[in-house]
């Protein structure tokens, strides 16, 4: 079902008989104005709080009871991480909890992985706010719902012979290393970004080269620019981590 097209009865958000309770989360203080904003117009919905990393949205989520999740995907500078690695944690730690995944991201493997580790819904930063309507109701009947760029993207999958198409071999573990990588982190970067070893994060970078048939770092970050697989990166050093060659010690 095209759920992106689909018109849903106006019925007010309720849970149990009382609004809906949603967190919000995201690393750009407009957006989070903005979204609040689109939630603040239905009485039946109470943002209980909003978060610009992932330390203080599981820092709210244990302390305050949610319903549902809108988080950014690309959301550095947390102790939990962001995109995959953040997802899995929260469904993990929080699994009476739906998620709803907000992203710029276009490359359809990484959408797929966010529905295979148990979002709700994805949500394209491309598409108007007022599609956050359709999700919410989407998630509270149990049911999945594409932004209409996020659905487009998806659709096109089936049919895409090129980069995209050889992306679907990595697993969801290199796939998310492959984005940090080619987004402009090192490997030992990448490591303390998701609490693993630099020797795993190397053998699942190796593992994906090989899948891929890559064996040069610097084909790899190309591979990744056409793959759609590149993301704004931020941290507390700098404002932008531009996509960069690769020295040795990324080797």
């Amino acid at each position: 079902m095209d759920l992106a097209k689909k018109k849903f009865h106006p019925e007010p958000y309720l849970v149990n008989g009382r609004p809906v309770r949603i967190a919000i989360a995201d690393d750009h203080p407009l957006l989070l104005s903005g979204l609040s904003h689109e939630l603040e117009k239905h009485p039946s919905i109470t943002v209980v709080g909003s978060a610009e990393n992932s330390t203080d949205l599981v820092a709210l989520l244990n302390k305050q009871s949610v319903d549902i999740v809108i988080s950014d995907y690309t959301m550095p500078g947390g102790s939990y991480g962001d995109g995959i690695t953040l997802f899995e944690f929260l469904k993990r730690r929080f699994p009476g909890i739906r998620l709803i995944a907000l992203t710029m991201m276009s490359n359809p493997a990484i959408i797929r992985s966010l529905m295979t580790q148990g979002v709700d819904s994805v949500l394209s930063k491309a598409d108007s706010l007022v599609y956050v309507t359709g999700a919410i109701y989407a998630v509270l009947a149990n049911k999945h719902f594409y932004s209409p760029s996020v659905d487009a993207i998806v659709k096109r999958y089936a049919a895409d012979h090129g980069a995209n198409l050889q992306t679907r071999n990595l697993s969801t573990r290199e796939l998310e290393v492959v984005r940090l990588f080619v987004s402009g982190l090192t490997v030992s970067e990448i490591a303390g970004r998701l609490h693993r070893s630099k020797q795993t994060i190397s053998t699942q970078k190796m593992s994906a080269m090989r899948r891929l048939g890559i064996r040069r770092d610097a084909d790899l970050i190309m591979y990744g620019v056409n793959a759609n697989l590149s993301s704004h990166i931020v941290d507390n050093r700098t404002e932008a981590l531009p996509v960069r060659l690769p020295d040795a010690g990324d080797y």
